[in-house]
């Protein structure tokens, strides 16, 4: 099996959980997670509270339990934590549990090695240590052979935190870090360092590796870069404007209904295509967004409050036009506690009571990632949920910078272990490299999406991220082709593509 490394940066507990969970479950491949997280303490499934000194919220953390062995233990800032989630042996469990923990422990100790520390294993005590004293710690779960969890190596993290804890129930031993023992070395050396010595152990099937950002700024992309924004687009993306009776009647519609399409506000090219099908993207939550993404044309001003008598006239609309297949998205509402969420439930429920044949699918956003706002569009049972992973790993931090890889990838592995059917998008022009989309892709299928659309960026002004490149269609069929080889049920690509492009015909086609 391939082995699959990814640099995700910093990431909340529970999505990384949430996209082990997700990868342990669909992927054919092996995979390292590597990223820190926010403070939080995790309690094994034998944990004892009495070795939780002090309420974690005293001290800023989270608490969380884990279904990993071992005790207590603390995760924060300037820790590498790395989640191997691959398949073992096939001797007893317990066998492979002691013979998996020992090649954890090794790849941490040969990559100290590498880096000038002397660190060895503890008679009786997993982890790995410097004299007697712990700097990293394992904490695994082994299932139908297959691993989760996984280490925590302390680079330079607040050692103070641990004072909050009994770490790993060991109340006689010391807990240092690398920058503790006088070792001046930069978490990118210890993630290149841990990463080749895993890729040594575990990947002898191959390989790839993807960096949610490099550890400087130079992934910043700058928008005096790029295609200027008269450049000629190719005769590829030129579409004709034909506003037929079609497409006025339902525009008229929108606009008796005072509804707003992401068609309309995206400058979407398919704009004419699809309103004169009758078909369109509904945008709910109002118009204006609390993010800033460098691709988007979305208003970003101050948020108006959600108007309850928005889902009914969605669902007017919807019967007016006679729609088989609905499609509802949002701006991101992250002054909302629950980011959205229950406007979604609420148009699907009023699309559902008042054209009842209609199949909806919802374009949400991430809701921070709150498990229980996630969970109000899900009970709502959506026929697809989609959430957009738009671009590849290295480039997220500048495209999207209040969104996240993982968490992005988490929200889909989440809808798809409710049951949904899953899809995501993602945009090309950007930066990216071929070889990056195939890694996207990869993720995309290790945690289940069922359906994937990729089309060309379009710059919608001298202020948003500049083109890189007009990606001919010769290469969104190559990248298809490769999307569906990894087994994804439906690829839709093409330099027009958009995330509702020809959404009931890939729909019926994934399941």
């Amino acid at each position: 099996m391939t082995l699959r490394v990814r640099w995700l940066g910093r990431v909340r507990y529970r999505d990384a959980l949430a996209l082990q969970r997700g990868l342990f479950e669909h992927s054919a491949d092996d995979h390292l997670l590597l990223l820190e997280h926010p403070h939080v303490y995790t309690l094994g499934v034998r944990a004892d509270l009495a070795n939780v000194l002090v309420p974690p919220a005293d001290v800023g953390a989270e608490l969380v339990r884990a279904d990993r062995g071992g005790d207590v233990t603390y995760h924060g800032p300037g820790q590498l934590t790395g989640y191997p989630i691959i398949t073992v042996g096939t001797r007893s469990r317990l066998a492979d549990t002691v013979a998996y923990v020992r090649s954890v422990e090794q790849v941490v100790i040969d990559a100290l090695a590498d880096l000038g520390v002397a660190a060895h294993r503890l008679d009786r005590y997993p982890g790995v240590w410097i004299e007697d004293r712990k700097v990293c710690a394992v904490g695994v779960k082994l299932s139908r052979g297959r691993t989760m969890h996984g280490f925590a190596l302390n680079v330079d993290p607040d050692l103070a935190m641990f004072e909050h804890i009994v770490p790993c129930g060991i109340a006689d031993k010391r807990v240092t870090s690398l920058r503790n023992e006088g070792i001046d070395v930069s978490m990118a050396q210890v993630v290149d360092a841990v990463a080749a010595r895993a890729v040594e152990r575990w990947g002898g099937a191959g390989h790839d590796r993807a960096d949610v950002a490099a550890f400087d700024t130079s992934v910043q992309l700058r928008r005096a870069e790029g295609l200027q924004i008269r450049t000629r687009k190719p005769e590829w993306l030129r579409t004709p404007a034909v506003m037929g009776a079609d497409y006025r009647t339902l525009k008229k519609t929108m606009r008796d209904l005072d509804l707003v399409t992401v068609c309309e506000e995206a400058g979407c090219p398919n704009i004419y295509e699809c309103w004169s099908d009758g078909t369109a993207t509904f945008m709910i939550n109002g118009e204006r967004c609390t993010r800033a993404c460098g691709f988007c044309l979305v208003d970003t001003r101050h948020p108006l409050p959600v108007d309850p008598d928005e889902p009914k006239r969605v669902a007017e609309a919807v019967a007016r036009m006679g729609l088989e297949h609905a499609v509802v998205t949002a701006v991101a509402r992250d002054d909302l506690d629950d980011g959205g969420a229950a406007g979604f439930a609420r148009t699907i429920e009023a699309i559902r009571a008042r054209t009842p044949g209609c199949a909806v699918e919802v374009l949400i956003p991430d809701c921070k990632g709150d498990p229980d706002a996630l969970d109000t569009i899900f009970d709502a049972r959506p026929d697809v949920l989609n959430h957009n992973l738009e671009t590849v790993a290295r480039l997220q931090r500048a495209v999207r910078p209040s969104a996240g890889y993982a968490r992005s990838l988490a929200v889909l592995a989440r809808a798809k272990a409710a049951g949904l059917t899953t899809k995501s998008g993602l945009i090309l022009g950007m930066g990216e490299t071929d070889d990056e989309v195939r890694g996207a892709l990869v993720d995309l299928r290790g945690v289940g999406v069922d359906i994937v659309t990729i089309g060309q960026y379009l710059r919608p002004s001298a202020h948003h991220l500049p083109v890189a490149r007009w990606v001919p269609p010769d290469v969104f069929e190559a990248l298809r082709a490769d999307g569906e080889a990894l087994g994804i049920p439906h690829v839709e690509a093409s330099p027009l593509t958009r995330s509702s492009y020809h959404a009931r015909q890939a729909a019926a086609a994934a399941n």
